[in-house]
């Protein structure tokens, strides 16, 4: 392909599109600039399709490489490793924002690779790379459907912004994240500072009509110099097996769809499973049907059966009305010797949240492209196999428990305190012991209240919320508190937090190819219906924070020093801040700017490690009188330390009467009452002991 290259703007702000320079044996290879931002995007396939698997093996990866800034990763190991958390759940935004626009039928070995070649620090590369990624595609001959933009926005000062810089986007009560084609969205993923339905309805639409330029540059650029579509590998099922199979299992899946306990329904599938497995010979060298076939086909039947059922009988699968949420049971302080815990369960999905205290030194440290950095709070999620009744692996988190975990964590980060008014580094945990639908809105719920149960003064509790939807032509459905089954079988999965005044998190992917505003409005109105009834029953059980903490978690004293005396306290190769540990037991941090934390739970050390910081950094101020100890003897006069300065008490001020061998009347580390009488403007301290004595022989 020569070279060729696009140039459009966004909000005024210059966006280029590259091909035909850089990574020419991709199937499809994309530079993206934005001002010194630059991101290479490309898209590989295999040269055949895979066999007997009814999915798209899509692989997704991206990278921000530290020297696009030109630093080496922290640490012995220069080569960069594992990918980032961040990095992680970019990944995960781009395969949401793809995967359902593949062509019916493509089951080849599909990679999206994007790299951060170049960061300004000023355009955030993440939106920019699914952008890339949807060039990659749209000229490669990969069978997408249509391209797909994205963007971020933000609303500072009750203006939206699209693609805010980093700074803007500290400021911002609003991180949303959007992409879709140039008719609807596709994926949603948002944090809000309790903004209200319509003003994220506003954002969204907002965002969509800077997608729809996206989009339709792109489709420009491509039907220019794009490749044809390669559709020769699509897998298209013969019409009649699928009407085989109806025919065979359709009164069973009807009757499995009535099941309203989970493991009965599954077990009933097993049996339908094993039933197409002997029946059309699945296990055998000479099949009846390919095994990809037959149970594509039993998954259409079913997906099919259960939207009839909703849509034309207004029957969902454990009899619920669509507006209708599972009942709700929790409990708090389910663990004795947490510093907070609860167990929050819905339906068949329940989570036991635990909630950890500590100081400085337990913040979840990271290193990105904005430097290193320290989480105050963080949510680690859990997803153990026999959650589901399973065998599995059990080790490192997979993408899929950093992205839920993530999610749980950023729609409880408006309820915290302000640092100040709470000082503790704080760890929720959330593990799932049961599920059927949305693990992650469980972890909202049980994080919030183990959050109150550990005594944490936080704003307002919030709850989350699962919604699905089943949409057929103009007729549609939306589902409140979705499970499994809805979710695997449905169009949409949109999960919704906050409280009854104002949204903090929701995420959205949807199956089709997207959906209308209409749609979206009903969804965010039912959702918030549902939280306010889920919080609700929370809140019976727990009103409101505890007052004290719990007996086992750590206190802390903050003490604000100025943050020259940072080295004081900290000494030489950090002997000082050693000594003082060593001595007390205590645990200390300090920060940039002059914080030093003192966490420990036993109050006489904390006390005795508050007074050697104190005496370490105190300035003594002139006129106050202070205990101080003889550091050094000379024929003029004393040195005396006060605190960490030392002064000198001339000989003329040691006394009304004229004094003549000094050393015969003091010794080196003899204690010593002085007043400052002057400080001069190389801060030399000047002392005297006589004022002191003339005020005892006035009185």
């Amino acid at each position: 392909m020569d070279p060729s290259k696009i140039t459009f703007t966004i909000e005024g702000k210059e966006i280029t599109l590259e091909t035909g320079l850089i990574a020419k044996q991709a199937n499809g290879a994309v530079l993206l600039h934005v001002g010194d931002t630059t991101i290479l995007s490309t898209v590989c396939s295999g040269k055949k399709a895979l066999d007997d698997i009814d999915f798209l093996p899509l692989r997704v990866d991206y990278q921000e490489k530290f020297s696009s800034i030109g630093k080496t990763p922290g640490g012995f190991i220069k080569r960069q490793g594992k990918p980032t958390i961040k990095e992680i759940l970019t990944s995960r935004l781009t395969d949401r924002s793809f995967r359902p626009l593949f062509e019916d039928g493509y089951y080849k070995d599909t990679q999206i690779l994007s790299y951060v070649y170049s960061y300004d620090s000023i355009h955030l590369p993440d939106v920019l790379a699914i952008c890339a990624a949807s060039a990659a595609l749209a000229i490669s001959d990969i069978p997408l459907k249509k391209p797909v933009g994205a963007v971020r926005v933000g609303y500072i000062n009750n203006e939206y912004i699209i693609n805010p810089t980093a700074e803007e986007t500290k400021n911002s009560d609003l991180d949303l994240i959007l992409s879709g084609t140039d008719d609807a969205i596709l994926m949603i993923e948002g944090y809000s500072n309790f903004l209200t339905e319509e003003q994220i309805l506003e954002a969204i639409d907002v965002g969509h009509k800077a997608i729809k330029t996206i989009c339709l540059e792109i489709s420009a650029w491509a039907a220019k110099i794009g490749k044809e579509k390669n559709r020769k590998g699509l897998h298209v099922i013969d019409q009649k097996i699928i009407d085989d199979v109806a025919e065979k299992t359709s009164a069973q899946i009807i009757t499995a769809l009535s099941v309203k306990d989970k493991k009965l329904r599954e077990a009933d599938f097993d049996d339908l499973n094993a039933k197409l497995i002997e029946t059309y010979k699945l296990d055998t060298l000479e099949p009846i049907y390919p095994k990809r076939d037959v149970f594509t086909a039993f998954k259409k039947i079913s997906s099919s059966l259960m939207r009839k059922k909703i849509l034309e009988e207004n029957k969902r699968i454990d009899g619920r009305e669509f507006n209708e949420i599972r009942k709700i049971d929790s409990e708090i302080g389910f663990l004795g010797r947490t510093h907070g815990s609860a167990v929050f369960t819905r339906g068949e999905t329940q989570a036991i949240a635990v909630c950890t205290l500590g100081g400085e030194n337990m913040a979840e440290r990271y290193e990105d492209l904005h430097g290193d950095g320290a989480h105050r709070f963080y949510l680690h999620y859990f997803f153990p196999p026999f959650s589901v009744g399973e065998v599995g692996r059990v080790g490192f988190p997979g993408r899929r428990e950093i992205g839920h975990g993530k999610l749980a964590e950023r729609a409880l980060m408006s309820t915290l305190p302000d640092q100040k008014d709470f000082p503790y580094i704080i760890r929720l945990e959330a593990n799932i012991t049961e599920s059927n639908g949305s693990s992650s809105m469980a972890s909202v719920c049980s994080g919030c209240l183990s959050l109150m149960d550990a005594g944490v003064p936080i704003k307002r509790p919030v709850s989350g919320i699962a919604m699905g939807l089943i949409i057929e032509e103009e007729k549609f459905v939306i589902l409140s508190d979705i499970m499994g089954t809805e979710d695997a079988l449905g169009d949409m999965d949109f999960k919704i937090t906050g409280d009854e005044n104002g949204i903090t998190a929701f995420q959205m992917d949807i199956k089709v190819e997207g959906i209308t505003k209409e749609i979206m409005k009903k969804a965010l109105d039912q959702a918030k219906e549902g939280r306010i009834h889920i919080l609700k029953k929370m809140l019976e059980k727990c009103p409101r924070s505890n007052e004290k903490l719990s007996l086992h978690a750590p206190r802390i004293i903050n003490i604000q020093i100025k943050p020259s005396k940072i080295g004081t306290v900290i000494g030489p190769g950090g002997k000082q801040i050693r000594a003082i540990i060593e001595e007390t037991g205590v645990e200390m941090d300090i920060s940039d700017e002059g914080i030093v934390s003192i966490v420990s739970n036993d109050e006489k050390s904390m006390a005795r490690a508050k007074e050697i910081v104190t005496s370490l950094t105190a300035e003594v101020e002139i006129g106050k009188t202070y205990h101080g100890k003889i550091t050094s003897i000379k024929p003029f006069g004393l040195f005396v330390q006060v605190f960490s300065q030392e002064g000198l008490c001339h000989i003329s001020e040691l006394s009304h009467t004229r004094i003549e061998n000094i050393y015969d009347l003091f010794k080196e580390g003899d204690p010593l009452e002085v007043k400052v009488v002057d400080i001069d403007d190389r801060g030399k301290v000047r002392l005297s002991h006589k004022a002191l004595l003339s005020k005892k022989t006035e009185e």
